[in-house]
């Protein structure tokens, strides 16, 4: 497994695959992880997701184009394909996700799909939001999620105003 250190807003984002990238972990929060002993570290096996992390972080880039290789449930991959459609700056509610991917009774299902998304930002899980409009959840902390959804709408704003 290859890792590599990518300098955020949002702190040291730990990078994670072999020949794609499998996983994105965040500096704090329960998805943190340190990288294991057996693990290189590599800048090279991430270029094309260090490319447009920089992107979006300079509010250039609002959607990834990604080769992943990302394990998971049918279930849990059907949300989070339906993750990548909420546009850029916008949220929606985990029951709303539900209906998207045509199980309307299944907000707790898709929330805990939410939290075994491997690689946040890039399949944005931030956008998802409760019901009443409230930030719930987030492997990051939701500090990261409100700084991540504040940044998107501003640079929204910004582009719609050029």
């Amino acid at each position: 497994m290859y890792y590599y250190d990518f300098e955020s807003p949002l702190g040291t984002l730990l990078l994670a695959g072999n020949e794609l990238l499998e996983s994105l972990h965040f500096p704090l929060g329960k998805t943190r992880i340190e990288p294991k002993q057996d693990w290189i570290y590599s800048k090279e096996n991430f270029m094309d997701v260090l490319f447009q992390l920089e992107a979006y972080f300079k509010g250039e880039l609002t959607s990834f184009d990604l080769d992943l290789n990302i394990s998971g449930t049918d279930f849990q991959k059907k949300v989070w394909q339906e993750l990548v459609k909420i546009p850029y700056g916008e949220t929606i509610s985990y029951g709303e996700l539900a209906k998207r991917i045509k199980n309307p009774n299944a907000s707790r299902a898709v929330g805990m799909a939410n939290s075994k998304n491997p690689v946040p930002i890039i399949v944005p899980c931030h956008r998802v939001i409760g019901q009443n409009g409230s930030l719930t959840g987030f492997g990051g902390g939701l500090e990261v999620k409100k700084k991540l959804l504040e940044f998107e709408k501003k640079n929204k704003k910004s582009a719609l105003s050029q």
